[in-house]
């Protein structure tokens, strides 16, 4: 099923907008996931690279809100300068040779990125001192550029990273969201450049905003009463499932 066909029902295009709607509420609820939730659910009804491209503004818009709400750019920069660089070379490069690759690969990878997410959320990362802080935040760096090259889910390593470094909350909010958008941008571009998706996804994905938004304004309601323990652990069994789901299809 191609996007370029135009020859979607009524019932996928609900469908599609519902996935928006949760992806919404669980970035409402916990403050990321936007695209670790939506990307596996988008694989399942049409290719992964399109999901990639279906997301572009959703995940560039509330970024964008998220750090301008958080604020402390100068602060963000000059600590985790050195990750967003090494994450832009490695995220251009692995876009580049994975740019030939098919389309049962790429839903494969989604699979595999979701996967680690989930084990990444049952890790407790010990706390990062200074002198381990200098050489890590580059490392993590690539690794997130590698992720995000290959299906734009870089979430799961930097939220580990910034957790183990024990930021104050308001420090941690900020930080992220100023990562996750410099990080995002030249993704999306690089994508873009080599053919990953076209701008017919990108200019779709701006049909995605109105019910993300919508999504946004339940999750924070839902915020006051749900427990993170909670809402966390039936997370983890949902994309767990997606991600099982995801790589039965491409085999």
């Amino acid at each position: 099923m191609l996007l370029t066909e135009l020859d979607w029902s009524w019932l996928v295009w609900i469908g599609v907008g519902a996935i928006f709607v949760v992806g919404g509420i669980v970035k409402g609820t916990m403050g990321v996931g936007l695209p670790t939730v939506v990307l596996p659910m988008l694989s399942l009804v049409v290719p992964g690279t399109q999901a990639m491209g279906l997301l572009v503004m959703p995940v560039l818009s509330s970024n964008f809100w998220q750090a301008i709400e958080g604020g402390n750019w100068r602060y963000s920069l000059r600590r985790f300068g050195r990750v967003v660089g090494v994450q832009l070379l490695f995220t251009v490069a692995t876009v580049k040779l994975t740019a030939g690759f098919s389309v049962a690969f790429f839903n494969v990878v989604v699979a595999v990125a979701v996967l680690s997410a989930v084990g990444l959320m049952f890790v407790r990362p010990r706390e990062i001192g200074p002198e381990q802080e200098r050489w890590m935040g580059p490392v993590v760096g690539a690794i997130a550029g590698i992720m995000g090259g290959v299906s734009t889910l870089t979430g799961p390593i930097i939220i580990t990273y910034l957790m183990a470094l024990r930021l104050k909350r308001e420090e941690f909010i900020a930080s992220i969201s100023i990562i996750y958008l410099l990080g995002s941008l030249p993704t999306y571009i690089a994508m873009l450049w080599y053919g990953r998706f076209g701008f017919n996804e990108v200019a779709l994905s701006a049909l995605a905003l109105l019910p993300m938004f919508v999504g946004l304004r339940f999750g924070k309601a839902i915020r006051r009463f749900l427990s993170e323990i909670a809402f966390r652990r039936v997370l983890i069994g949902f994309l767990v499932i997606l991600s099982l789901m995801l790589v039965v299809k491409s085999v």
